[in-house]
Protein backbone atom coordinates (compact mmCIF):
# COMPACT_ATOMS: atom_id res chain seq x y z
CA UNK A 1 0.00 0.00 0.00
CA UNK A 2 2.97 2.14 -0.34
CA UNK A 3 3.31 4.87 2.21
CA UNK A 4 -0.06 5.99 2.39
CA UNK A 5 -1.33 6.05 5.38
CA UNK A 6 -5.24 5.61 6.40
CA UNK A 7 -7.09 5.31 9.38
CA UNK A 8 -7.03 3.16 12.04
CA UNK A 9 -8.55 5.37 14.40
CA UNK A 10 -10.69 3.79 17.14
CA UNK A 11 -13.80 5.35 19.01
CA UNK A 12 -12.19 5.70 22.28
CA UNK A 13 -8.73 7.10 20.83
CA UNK A 14 -7.86 10.33 23.18
CA UNK A 15 -5.80 11.83 20.50
CA UNK A 16 -7.02 11.26 16.92
CA UNK A 17 -5.13 12.06 13.81
CA UNK A 18 -8.28 13.06 11.27
CA UNK A 19 -8.34 10.99 8.34
CA UNK A 20 -7.07 10.31 5.93
CA UNK A 21 -3.99 11.12 7.17
CA UNK A 22 -0.76 11.03 6.03
CA UNK A 23 1.09 11.54 9.84
CA UNK A 24 2.01 14.92 9.38
CA UNK A 25 0.28 15.51 12.97
CA UNK A 26 -2.60 17.91 11.29
CA UNK A 27 -5.73 17.29 12.85
CA UNK A 28 -8.87 19.98 13.39
CA UNK A 29 -8.36 22.35 16.05
CA UNK A 30 -7.52 25.81 14.07
CA UNK A 31 -3.54 27.05 15.12
CA UNK A 32 -3.33 28.93 18.31
CA UNK A 33 -1.28 31.53 18.37
CA UNK A 34 1.85 31.50 20.28
CA UNK A 35 2.07 34.81 22.50
CA UNK A 36 -0.79 33.38 24.94
CA UNK A 37 0.48 29.98 25.06
CA UNK A 38 4.40 31.51 25.89
CA UNK A 39 2.48 33.97 28.27
CA UNK A 40 0.53 31.28 29.39
CA UNK A 41 3.49 28.61 30.08
CA UNK A 42 5.64 31.72 31.67
CA UNK A 43 3.10 32.40 34.00
CA UNK A 44 2.88 29.09 35.09
CA UNK A 45 6.89 28.14 35.06
CA UNK A 46 8.62 30.77 34.25
CA UNK A 47 10.85 32.01 31.05
CA UNK A 48 10.91 29.77 28.49
CA UNK A 49 12.57 29.03 25.29
CA UNK A 50 11.92 27.00 21.87
CA UNK A 51 8.06 27.08 21.89
CA UNK A 52 6.61 25.22 18.41
CA UNK A 53 3.74 22.93 17.25
CA UNK A 54 4.43 19.08 17.50
CA UNK A 55 0.74 18.52 15.95
CA UNK A 56 -2.41 18.32 16.88
CA UNK A 57 -5.57 15.50 16.78
CA UNK A 58 -9.26 15.89 17.31
CA UNK A 59 -9.29 16.62 21.18
CA UNK A 60 -6.17 17.98 21.27
CA UNK A 61 -3.68 19.92 20.41
CA UNK A 62 0.78 20.00 21.41
CA UNK A 63 3.51 21.59 21.46
CA UNK A 64 6.77 21.30 22.38
CA UNK A 65 9.35 24.13 25.04
CA UNK A 66 12.55 23.88 27.29
CA UNK A 67 12.17 25.24 30.77
CA UNK A 68 15.50 26.03 31.80
CA UNK A 69 17.43 22.93 31.08
CA UNK A 70 13.92 20.75 30.65
CA UNK A 71 12.77 19.14 27.51
CA UNK A 72 8.76 19.45 28.22
CA UNK A 73 5.39 19.47 26.23
CA UNK A 74 2.45 21.37 26.53
CA UNK A 75 -0.98 19.84 25.58
CA UNK A 76 -4.01 21.69 25.46
CA UNK A 77 -7.50 19.84 25.13
CA UNK A 78 -11.76 20.02 25.71
CA UNK A 79 -11.57 17.34 27.59
CA UNK A 80 -9.76 16.66 31.18
CA UNK A 81 -10.52 12.96 31.10
CA UNK A 82 -7.67 11.83 28.65
CA UNK A 83 -4.82 14.22 30.52
CA UNK A 84 -6.13 12.54 33.80
CA UNK A 85 -5.37 8.76 32.32
CA UNK A 86 -1.50 9.82 31.34
CA UNK A 87 -1.29 10.96 35.22
CA UNK A 88 -2.66 7.86 36.24
CA UNK A 89 -0.48 5.59 34.01
CA UNK A 90 2.66 7.15 34.72
CA UNK A 91 2.81 6.07 37.90
CA UNK A 92 3.59 2.51 36.09
CA UNK A 93 6.65 3.91 34.44
CA UNK A 94 9.89 1.94 34.79
CA UNK A 95 13.16 2.20 32.38
CA UNK A 96 11.17 -1.17 30.56
CA UNK A 97 7.63 0.70 30.72
CA UNK A 98 8.74 4.48 29.95
CA UNK A 99 5.54 6.65 30.28
CA UNK A 100 6.28 10.79 30.37
CA UNK A 101 5.71 12.37 34.08
CA UNK A 102 2.90 14.44 33.82
CA UNK A 103 4.12 18.07 35.54
CA UNK A 104 1.40 20.12 35.54
CA UNK A 105 -2.20 19.48 34.51
CA UNK A 106 -5.38 22.01 35.30
CA UNK A 107 -7.69 24.70 33.43
CA UNK A 108 -6.68 27.30 31.15
CA UNK A 109 -8.37 30.29 29.97
CA UNK A 110 -6.45 30.68 26.16
CA UNK A 111 -8.91 31.44 23.61
CA UNK A 112 -9.34 28.97 21.12
CA UNK A 113 -6.43 26.55 22.56
CA UNK A 114 -9.00 24.04 25.22
CA UNK A 115 -10.07 24.58 28.28
CA UNK A 116 -7.44 22.09 29.89
CA UNK A 117 -3.96 21.52 29.99
CA UNK A 118 -1.22 19.24 30.80
CA UNK A 119 2.70 19.66 30.89
CA UNK A 120 5.14 16.68 30.84
CA UNK A 121 8.36 15.87 29.99
CA UNK A 122 9.21 15.30 26.63
CA UNK A 123 10.81 11.87 25.27
CA UNK A 124 12.51 11.51 22.51
CA UNK A 125 12.66 9.00 19.80
CA UNK A 126 11.49 7.76 16.54
CA UNK A 127 7.58 6.43 15.92
CA UNK A 128 7.83 2.98 15.72
CA UNK A 129 5.40 2.88 13.02
CA UNK A 130 7.52 4.89 10.87
CA UNK A 131 10.87 3.01 11.23
CA UNK A 132 12.24 1.03 8.07
CA UNK A 133 11.57 -2.82 8.37
CA UNK A 134 14.91 -3.24 9.50
CA UNK A 135 14.89 -0.83 12.32
CA UNK A 136 11.36 -1.89 13.64
CA UNK A 137 12.25 -5.54 13.56
CA UNK A 138 15.61 -4.92 15.75
CA UNK A 139 13.07 -2.76 18.10
CA UNK A 140 10.25 -5.68 18.43
CA UNK A 141 12.33 -7.52 21.40
CA UNK A 142 12.07 -4.60 23.42
CA UNK A 143 7.99 -3.37 22.24
CA UNK A 144 7.49 -7.12 23.45
CA UNK A 145 9.79 -6.02 27.08
CA UNK A 146 7.65 -3.19 27.19
CA UNK A 147 4.38 -4.94 26.98
CA UNK A 148 5.58 -7.75 30.03
CA UNK A 149 6.02 -4.86 31.93
CA UNK A 150 2.93 -3.53 31.39
CA UNK A 151 1.02 -7.13 32.17
CA UNK A 152 2.51 -7.22 35.37
CA UNK A 153 0.89 -3.77 36.30
CA UNK A 154 -1.78 -4.90 39.11
CA UNK A 155 -5.36 -3.97 38.51
CA UNK A 156 -8.02 -4.26 41.29
CA UNK A 157 -10.57 -6.70 40.23
CA UNK A 158 -13.42 -3.75 41.33
CA UNK A 159 -11.72 -2.01 38.96
CA UNK A 160 -13.59 -3.75 35.89
CA UNK A 161 -12.80 -4.13 32.15
CA UNK A 162 -12.86 -2.21 29.31
CA UNK A 163 -12.62 1.31 28.78
CA UNK A 164 -10.82 3.20 32.37
CA UNK A 165 -11.89 6.53 33.33
CA UNK A 166 -9.75 9.17 35.02
CA UNK A 167 -10.03 7.58 38.06
CA UNK A 168 -9.01 4.23 36.82
CA UNK A 169 -12.62 2.58 36.48
CA UNK A 170 -13.49 0.04 33.93
CA UNK A 171 -16.75 0.88 31.78
CA UNK A 172 -17.95 -2.52 31.67
CA UNK A 173 -18.55 -5.96 34.56
CA UNK A 174 -16.64 -8.18 32.31
CA UNK A 175 -14.09 -8.42 29.03
CA UNK A 176 -16.86 -9.92 26.90
CA UNK A 177 -19.18 -7.42 27.53
CA UNK A 178 -16.70 -4.60 26.86
CA UNK A 179 -16.35 -6.18 23.85
CA UNK A 180 -19.88 -6.54 22.62
CA UNK A 181 -20.21 -2.69 23.73
CA UNK A 182 -18.69 -1.54 20.86
CA UNK A 183 -21.66 -1.67 18.53
CA UNK A 184 -23.63 0.49 21.13
CA UNK A 185 -24.04 4.32 20.56
CA UNK A 186 -25.47 5.51 24.16
CA UNK A 187 -26.35 9.37 24.62
CA UNK A 188 -23.04 9.80 27.23
CA UNK A 189 -20.51 8.59 24.67
CA UNK A 190 -17.75 10.80 23.10
CA UNK A 191 -19.16 10.05 19.30
CA UNK A 192 -22.37 9.62 20.25
CA UNK A 193 -24.18 9.82 16.84
CA UNK A 194 -22.15 7.63 14.92
CA UNK A 195 -25.15 5.11 14.38
CA UNK A 196 -27.28 7.91 12.87
CA UNK A 197 -24.79 8.34 10.00
CA UNK A 198 -23.74 4.91 9.94
CA UNK A 199 -27.56 3.95 8.76
CA UNK A 200 -27.53 6.69 6.13
CA UNK A 201 -24.97 4.31 3.89
CA UNK A 202 -26.83 0.92 3.65
CA UNK A 203 -23.83 -1.07 2.08
CA UNK A 204 -21.60 0.14 5.07
CA UNK A 205 -24.30 -0.65 7.50
CA UNK A 206 -24.37 -3.92 6.31
CA UNK A 207 -20.48 -4.44 6.41
CA UNK A 208 -20.52 -3.29 9.91
CA UNK A 209 -23.14 -6.16 11.10
CA UNK A 210 -21.68 -8.59 9.64
CA UNK A 211 -18.74 -7.51 11.68
CA UNK A 212 -20.60 -7.39 14.89
CA UNK A 213 -21.77 -10.88 13.89
CA UNK A 214 -18.41 -12.18 13.53
CA UNK A 215 -17.09 -10.72 16.72
CA UNK A 216 -20.06 -12.24 18.70
CA UNK A 217 -19.27 -15.77 17.19
CA UNK A 218 -15.95 -15.01 18.66
CA UNK A 219 -16.21 -13.65 21.84
CA UNK A 220 -16.65 -16.80 23.98
CA UNK A 221 -12.92 -17.44 23.23
CA UNK A 222 -11.59 -14.41 25.10
CA UNK A 223 -10.65 -15.14 28.87
CA UNK A 224 -11.90 -12.88 31.54
CA UNK A 225 -8.58 -11.92 32.40
CA UNK A 226 -7.95 -7.91 33.27
CA UNK A 227 -4.68 -6.30 32.55
CA UNK A 228 -3.95 -2.93 31.09
CA UNK A 229 -3.64 -2.68 27.72
CA UNK A 230 -2.59 0.44 26.12
CA UNK A 231 -4.91 -0.13 22.85
CA UNK A 232 -3.25 2.35 20.76
CA UNK A 233 0.84 1.54 19.91
CA UNK A 234 0.82 2.70 16.64
CA UNK A 235 -0.46 5.97 15.99
CA UNK A 236 2.55 8.15 16.96
CA UNK A 237 2.36 6.56 20.44
CA UNK A 238 5.82 4.44 20.70
CA UNK A 239 8.83 6.31 20.51
CA UNK A 240 12.18 4.06 19.96
CA UNK A 241 15.94 5.51 20.26
CA UNK A 242 19.29 2.78 19.13
CA UNK A 243 16.25 -0.09 19.35
CA UNK A 244 14.92 0.18 22.80
CA UNK A 245 11.45 1.61 23.66
CA UNK A 246 11.89 5.42 25.10
CA UNK A 247 8.68 6.07 25.44
CA UNK A 248 4.80 4.72 25.79
CA UNK A 249 2.32 7.80 25.02
CA UNK A 250 -0.89 8.71 24.99
CA UNK A 251 -3.24 6.43 27.11
CA UNK A 252 -6.38 8.23 26.64
CA UNK A 253 -7.64 4.25 24.50
CA UNK A 254 -6.01 2.55 27.29
CA UNK A 255 -8.35 -0.70 28.32
CA UNK A 256 -8.88 -3.28 31.24
CA UNK A 257 -8.80 -6.54 29.22
CA UNK A 258 -6.82 -9.36 27.74
CA UNK A 259 -2.96 -8.16 26.66
CA UNK A 260 -3.12 -9.94 23.42
CA UNK A 261 -5.58 -7.11 22.34
CA UNK A 262 -1.90 -5.17 21.81
CA UNK A 263 -0.51 -7.67 19.66
CA UNK A 264 -3.55 -7.55 17.33
CA UNK A 265 -3.67 -3.87 17.31
CA UNK A 266 -0.28 -4.38 16.04
CA UNK A 267 -1.56 -6.71 13.36
CA UNK A 268 -4.57 -5.05 12.08
CA UNK A 269 -2.85 -1.56 11.43
CA UNK A 270 0.51 -3.32 10.07
CA UNK A 271 -0.88 -3.63 6.58
CA UNK A 272 -0.65 0.52 6.24
CA UNK A 273 2.91 0.66 7.61
CA UNK A 274 5.70 -0.79 5.66
CA UNK A 275 7.98 -1.65 8.71
CA UNK A 276 5.55 -3.12 10.43
CA UNK A 277 4.06 -5.40 7.47
CA UNK A 278 7.47 -6.69 6.90
CA UNK A 279 7.24 -8.76 10.02
CA UNK A 280 5.19 -12.06 11.18
CA UNK A 281 4.23 -9.96 14.83
CA UNK A 282 1.53 -13.15 15.35
CA UNK A 283 4.91 -15.22 15.15
CA UNK A 284 6.74 -13.16 17.09
CA UNK A 285 4.11 -12.68 19.98
CA UNK A 286 3.50 -16.25 20.34
CA UNK A 287 7.28 -16.95 20.30
CA UNK A 288 7.47 -14.68 23.05
CA UNK A 289 4.99 -15.07 25.34
CA UNK A 290 4.98 -18.82 24.97
CA UNK A 291 8.72 -18.61 26.52
CA UNK A 292 7.10 -16.53 29.21
CA UNK A 293 4.00 -18.65 30.27
CA UNK A 294 1.61 -16.87 29.01
CA UNK A 295 -2.09 -18.65 28.42
CA UNK A 296 -2.04 -19.20 24.67
CA UNK A 297 -5.58 -21.53 24.69
CA UNK A 298 -7.48 -19.67 22.04
CA UNK A 299 -4.61 -17.80 20.46
CA UNK A 300 -5.99 -16.79 16.73
CA UNK A 301 -9.61 -16.76 18.12
CA UNK A 302 -8.75 -14.03 20.42
CA UNK A 303 -6.90 -12.06 18.01
CA UNK A 304 -9.40 -12.45 15.23
CA UNK A 305 -11.88 -11.31 17.91
CA UNK A 306 -9.92 -8.60 18.93
CA UNK A 307 -8.95 -7.64 15.11
CA UNK A 308 -12.43 -7.13 15.07
CA UNK A 309 -12.95 -4.81 17.58
CA UNK A 310 -10.95 -2.63 16.52
CA UNK A 311 -12.00 -2.52 12.90
CA UNK A 312 -15.66 -1.92 13.70
CA UNK A 313 -14.58 0.69 16.71
CA UNK A 314 -12.60 2.55 13.92
CA UNK A 315 -15.96 2.59 11.63
CA UNK A 316 -18.07 4.08 14.55
CA UNK A 317 -15.33 6.92 14.82
CA UNK A 318 -14.83 7.98 10.83
CA UNK A 319 -18.81 7.64 10.88
CA UNK A 320 -19.17 10.56 13.69
CA UNK A 321 -16.72 12.23 11.67
CA UNK A 322 -18.20 12.04 8.77
CA UNK A 323 -15.80 10.24 7.01
CA UNK A 324 -17.82 7.26 5.64
CA UNK A 325 -14.83 6.52 2.65
CA UNK A 326 -12.83 6.14 4.88
CA UNK A 327 -15.04 4.11 6.94
CA UNK A 328 -15.93 1.55 4.10
CA UNK A 329 -12.29 0.74 3.72
CA UNK A 330 -12.13 0.00 7.24
CA UNK A 331 -14.52 -2.00 6.89
CA UNK A 332 -13.56 -4.06 4.42
CA UNK A 333 -10.13 -4.40 5.90
CA UNK A 334 -12.22 -5.80 9.36
CA UNK A 335 -14.37 -8.31 7.12
CA UNK A 336 -10.76 -10.01 5.72
CA UNK A 337 -10.07 -11.20 9.29
CA UNK A 338 -13.56 -13.17 9.61
CA UNK A 339 -12.17 -15.42 7.04
CA UNK A 340 -7.85 -14.60 6.45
Amino acid sequence: MGRQMLPWLSASNANYLIAPRSMTGEGTHPPTPLAPIRDFLTSHLGPITGLRPLGAGAWSRAYAFRCGDADLVVRFGALIEDFCKDRLAAQWASPVLPIPRIIELGECDIADAGRFFAISERARGSFLEEMSPARVGRALPSLFETLDALREVEVAREAGFGLWDAEGRGSSASWREALLSVADDPPGRRIHGWRRRLAADPQLEDLYEQGVAALAALVPACPEIQHVVHSDLPNRNVLVAQDRITAVLDWGSALYGDPLYDIAWLIFWAPWHPGLAAHDIRAAAYTHLAARGFDLAAFDERLRCYQLHIGLDSQSYNCYIGDLETALIVARQTLAVVDP
